[in-house]
């Protein structure tokens, strides 16, 4: 079976967000940069289900942790 590798505008639909590259960037410069000590998950804009999600794909080591890894350092680096 091969691996899946999804699109970072596929993991913004997933988490219900819109997903057009101007929007996924105005959203990365609005949220960035979460501090090194705060868990993605527990980033306080994220609604109780994308948050679920997030832990979720992490924990599960899921075929969407790789996206929401690069989600984690995007939100990382200075706006």
């Amino acid at each position: 079976m091969e691996p899946t590798f999804h699109q970072f505008s596929e993991l913004f639909d997933q988490l219900g967000l819109a997903s057009d590259e101007a929007s996924i960037r105005a959203f990365i410069g609005k949220h960035a940069p979460l501090p090194d000590t705060l868990e993605l998950a527990e980033a306080p804009f994220w609604t109780p289900a994308q948050a679920a999600l997030l832990r979720d794909e992490l924990l599960d080591d899921a075929d969407w942790a790789e996206v929401v890894d690069q989600l984690n350092l995007a939100l990382r680096q200075p706006a």
